[in-house]
């Protein structure tokens, strides 16, 4: 198993449980404690997590996996959730995608769309998020509108005043959030308040909402607010969403798409 391997998987094992031990974690993955010992000690130069005696801890509560080293935890509900909200956007509209690994996954399903290969343009997106404008430049029928601002290591977003420049100038007919937690009292959120703010933004830029999230970011709550669920429209979902869960969102007037 390669080093880059190994940090994946020591990464989400540590953010899945809260704590790691060294001889576990070198049982799972089949390598030496020696091996383990001196990736935890590089991680931890990173501030990636926090060395302790005979293994390591996350930071707290709010701990966010940079998006680079995200492995596909969920990838068929982020896949399945991705392909039902890129039906949702009509041919020639303007989406604004906010970054995360549910929004990459529906920027790949529209770029795969059979009824957006041709147009002019056959659709206008606006991110905020570096790896989803690198994805989606190479398709000639889209005009991809980056928001500028400043990078954003955990999740390859783009912040601050120059971001809210460009969006303060712009209209979209739809908004698609990737979030860290989704709850009908306390909103739309994620871990950053800069990252929360342009994604606001977009939010207030668009004719319609959708939160793009699987069901364990719902009922969570995360630091920096983006919006109440009140500005949501659609929430897309996978289907082990709880029937009470549903019920509320759909109370406080999201349609909820369970997929």
């Amino acid at each position: 198993m390669s080093r880059d391997a190994r940090w994946k998987a020591l990464l989400e094992l540590l953010v899945e449980r809260g704590r790691l031990e060294v001889e576990e974690a070198a049982a799972e993955l089949a390598v030496s404690a020696a091996t383990i010992r001196r990736d935890l000690d590089q991680l931890a130069e990173q501030q990636m997590l926090v060395r302790t005696r005979g293994g390591a801890v996350v930071h707290g509560v709010s701990y966010e996996l940079p998006l680079r080293y995200k492995t596909a935890r969920r990838a068929p509900e982020k896949q399945r959730i991705a392909q039902a909200v890129a039906e949702l956007v009509a041919p020639g509209e303007a989406v604004g995608l906010t970054g995360g690994t549910t929004t990459t996954e529906v920027a790949r399903a529209l770029a795969v769309r059979g009824d957006l290969t041709t147009g002019t343009p056959a659709l206008t997106v606006v991110t905020n998020a570096l790896n989803i404008a690198n994805e989606l430049a190479v398709r000639p029928q889209f005009k991809i509108v980056v928001t500028g601002g400043v990078a954003r290591a955990q999740s390859y977003e783009l912040i601050g005043p120059l971001a809210d420049g460009v969006l303060g100038q712009i209209t979209l007919d739809v908004a698609v959030l990737g979030v860290v937690g989704f709850d009908v009292a306390h909103g739309a959120a994620a871990h950053d308040e800069a990252e929360a703010a342009v994604n606001r933004l977009l939010c207030e830029r668009a004719e319609r909402v959708v939160v793009a999230a699987d069901s364990s970011k719902l009922g969570r709550r995360a630091f920096a607010r983006i919006c109440g669920a009140e500005l949501v429209d659609t929430l897309v979902t996978d289907t082990a969403v709880g029937q009470e869960t549903v019920r509320r969102f759909e109370e406080a007037g999201v349609r909820v798409l369970a997929v």
